[in-house]
């Protein structure tokens, strides 16, 4: 048997839509993994009764298919489903490193991104990678046609979960077709940002580099109480806050001494909208991790 254990992550980051991503060192999800004629799927922990064990419906047999892998399956879910941290995405992460183990196919994590992409694919209806990458390599990635770059980053993180729900399906659908050239040129520019303060490890320029007018603002509207939290995050000391992924997660970027009263922040103002919620104190972490039982 092969354990892995898969962090959650939040995409988009703002102005990196369909691009960016991050892993978290916390939450994640553990998958075990042993040969078997054909795949099965058991899933217990957070959410669960949620989440399909049909093969042909979870993301984690899709990727069974893909490595032509079958194997009896169990996941314990650490990343609640439809969060907006990636939960779909990090079982399929760790199905992919396990089953590229267990079968010994000796693919590498970045030739398993698009492999695990297609587990995504049962949930969103696209094979994107910007949630897998990062829960494969660590770090910061970007996800393109091209492939994935990954920049180790030390980030604090607060990530801040309601009690409510958003699908993918939904926040896509929201997504405008067509954007003003200014907003796209504010948009690229930030995306520059945070790029840069990746590699920095600098919270501020992050935060600066979260700002984007054009998908952000739609789909925070799906999110009840968004606006009053995003202001008592920042007020709480946050240097940027953006949507988690398609949400409802809200993601605080801050300095680490700023962790936990923002954290508080978020969680309060969610409570006065009349929502409850459970915030993460977290960082940018490291990638998904294999054991032998």
């Amino acid at each position: 048997m092969l354990t892995v254990r898969a962090p959650a992550t939040s995409a988009n980051l703002g102005s990196g839509f369909d691009v960016f991503g991050v892993a978290l060192e916390t939450p994640a999800d553990v998958v075990r993994v042993e040969r078997a004629p054909e795949t099965t799927i058991s899933v217990t922990g957070t959410g669960s009764q949620y989440i399909p064990e049909d093969p042909e419906k979870n993301t984690v047999g899709a990727v069974a298919d893909a490595l032509d892998a079958p194997a009896r399956i169990s996941i314990d879910k650490g990343v609640r489903p439809s969060s907006g941290l990636g939960s779909s995405a990090a079982s399929a992460a760790a199905a992919a490193l396990a089953l590229n183990e267990l079968y010994d196919r000796g693919l590498s994590r970045e030739e398993l991104v698009p492999i695990a992409a297609e587990g995504e694919a049962l949930v969103s209806g696209e094979a994107h990678a910007d949630n897998v990458a990062p829960s494969l390599l660590g770090g910061f990635t970007v996800a393109t046609a091209d492939g994935v770059t990954q920049v180790d980053a030390s980030i604090p993180l607060v990530v801040c979960l309601p009690e409510t729900t958003v699908s993918t399906r939904d926040a896509r659908d929201v997504v405008p077709e067509r954007a003003a050239l200014s907003d796209v040129v504010d948009t690229v520019g930030s995306a520059a940002t945070l790029t840069v303060g990746m590699t920095r490890d600098d919270p501020v320029l992050v935060g600066r580099g979260m700002e984007d007018e054009i998908v952000t603002p739609e789909r925070a509207a799906l999110i009840e109480g968004y606006e009053a939290v995003r202001e008592s995050a920042l007020e709480a000391g946050a240097t940027g806050v953006t949507v988690s992924g398609a949400g409802p997660g809200v993601l605080a970027v801050c300095r680490r001494s700023s962790r936990r009263a923002v954290a508080s922040a978020m969680i309060d103002a969610f409570d006065a909208a009349g929502v409850d919620s459970r915030a993460y104190q977290t960082a940018v972490g490291d990638g998904a991790r294999l054991y032998r039982d």
